[in-house]
């Protein structure tokens, strides 16, 4: 997965360095990492606690700046940007799905699904949201409340709002963690149907070896630094990597 020119790529990171603090505290949390997520592509980025997992994905969102190096989102740079551009770029080109759901009760499923649409005065294609809706098997009444679904549908409802936009790429921050196994591998298959249906790019952070092997590559940091890769792995193989990082 190397960085190259043109928009081949969904996200490209080059030299990215994020550090914390000063001195003899400065802390890296990301260590000159260069990666390219190629359209339509699933990639899990995975590694023990404190590695930079979530730095990477926040830094990947515009939603914290590097210290240093450059971030590109297909053909727009991040880096440098205001934050007001920041927070537009986000709600346009970039879906969102978090393990706490992130559903507001009160409004419906079908008003949670189409609210990016709403905050960028956007108008919604009801044809387009159906398919949407079906293509995350989401079988429930679109005038129901968020409360009233069970963990795996109201995941259901957040990869479908992450998608009404048709947004450059979907971040994923540990989608399965509040999940019991049986209705995250449900979760994990439907999710894997969604993004090869649309070509869909996809970034996920997780600690779970099973939830990994869904993605197409994942990929594995460590004290802030790509570690290696895995394409096309199991998940009994990438626990195996994951042992030698100290989990």
């Amino acid at each position: 997965m190397t960085v190259a020119n043109g928009l081949e790529y969904a996200v490209r990171m080059e030299s990215v360095v994020k550090t914390y603090g000063k001195g003899a505290a400065t802390v890296h949390a990301l260590d000159g990492v260069t990666l390219g997520l190629r359209r339509g592509s699933f990639t899990a980025i995975m590694g023990p606690s404190g590695s930079g997992k979530s730095t990477f994905l926040h830094c990947a969102a515009g939603l914290d700046r590097p210290t240093s190096g450059r971030i590109t989102l297909g053909d727009v740079e991040l880096t440098g940007r205001r934050e007001s551009e920041l927070t537009a770029l986000r709600r346009e080109r970039i879906g969102f799905v978090f393990q706490s759901y992130n559903l507001l009760d009160t409004l419906t499923v079908e008003q949670n699904i189409v609210l990016p649409l709403r905050l960028g005065n956007q108008r919604f294609d009801p044809a387009f949201l159906a398919e949407v809706v079906r293509s995350v098997e989401l079988d429930v009444p679109l005038d129901r409340r968020p409360s009233k679904l069970s963990g795996g549908q109201q995941q259901r409802v957040a990869i479908a709002r992450a998608l009404v936009t048709r947004p450059e790429v979907v971040l994923l921050d540990e989608p399965t963690g509040a999940l019991d196994t049986r209705t995250a591998r449900q979760v994990l298959g439907t999710l894997r149907q969604a993004v090869d249906r649309w070509g869909q790019t996809a970034l996920m952070v997780t600690h779970d070896p099973v939830a990994a092997s869904y993605a197409d590559t994942v990929v594995f940091l460590t004290d802030g630094r790509i570690a290696g890769e895995l394409t096309g792995a199991s998940p009994d193989r990438i626990a195996d990597r994951m042992t030698h990082f100290g989990e």
